[in-house]
């Protein structure tokens, strides 16, 4: 069994959302950033780790890759061009979202009061606007990546979500009705009441 250190209010949910989506058991620790149990699986203190045995993964995106190829689902095969794709768009929603959301948040609650500038802010809202009108041009299926669910999926509806804790709205209808969608997956909702 599968042991994720984090909580659901932090990127170890998209962890937790791809287990239960993959239908793999597992225990949640629940553990805050710079913790002494954060630090225990992480020595930069950060969160999510999953723990698989003798192994202990970080980074929420490599936690994924890693369960999806294990478990052969959420994602193309590796070394076909669909799986470049896919990897293509990963990166660019950690390089355009989460990034711009991170930026945020830590000049917001994260950094030390000196360090801070949130003068900032607007322009990373602004950018995240014009990002999520992008993702809106690549949902010409029901998924981004096809027809069915993707590990891009699973990291968008994160950050689209984070997005309207953080207020960086407005979204489009479609890319609202997008994220809705994945929030009504069953897998969705068992990994939101652990």
């Amino acid at each position: 069994m599968y042991r994720v250190i984090g909580t659901a209010k932090s990127r170890a949910f998209r962890v937790m959302w791809m287990l239960e989506e993959l239908g793999q058991p597992y225990e949640v620790e629940a553990a805050m950033p710079q913790s002494q149990e954060a630090f225990s699986h992480n020595p930069l203190g950060k969160i999510p780790a999953l723990v698989d045995g003798d192994h202990v993964l970080t980074d929420s995106v490599a936690i994924m890759t890693y369960l999806a190829d294990k478990h052969g689902g959420l994602t193309a095969p590796a070394g076909t061009p669909a799986r470049a794709k896919q990897d293509a768009m990963t990166l660019w929603l950690i390089d355009e979202m989460d990034a711009l959301l991170w930026t945020a948040s830590k000049h917001s609650f994260v950094l030390p009061e000196k360090l801070r500038v949130p003068e900032v802010k607007p322009t990373l809202r602004a950018e995240f606007t014009r990002n999520a009108s992008k993702l809106e041009d690549w949902l010409i299926h029901d998924f981004l990546m096809g027809d069915q669910i993707t590990l891009p999926d699973i990291l968008a509806c994160h950050c689209l979500g984070w997005s309207i804790v953080a207020k960086f709205d407005p979204l489009s209808d479609r890319v609202k009705a997008y994220s809705k969608r994945l929030r009504d997956r069953p897998a969705y909702a068992a990994a939101a009441a652990r």
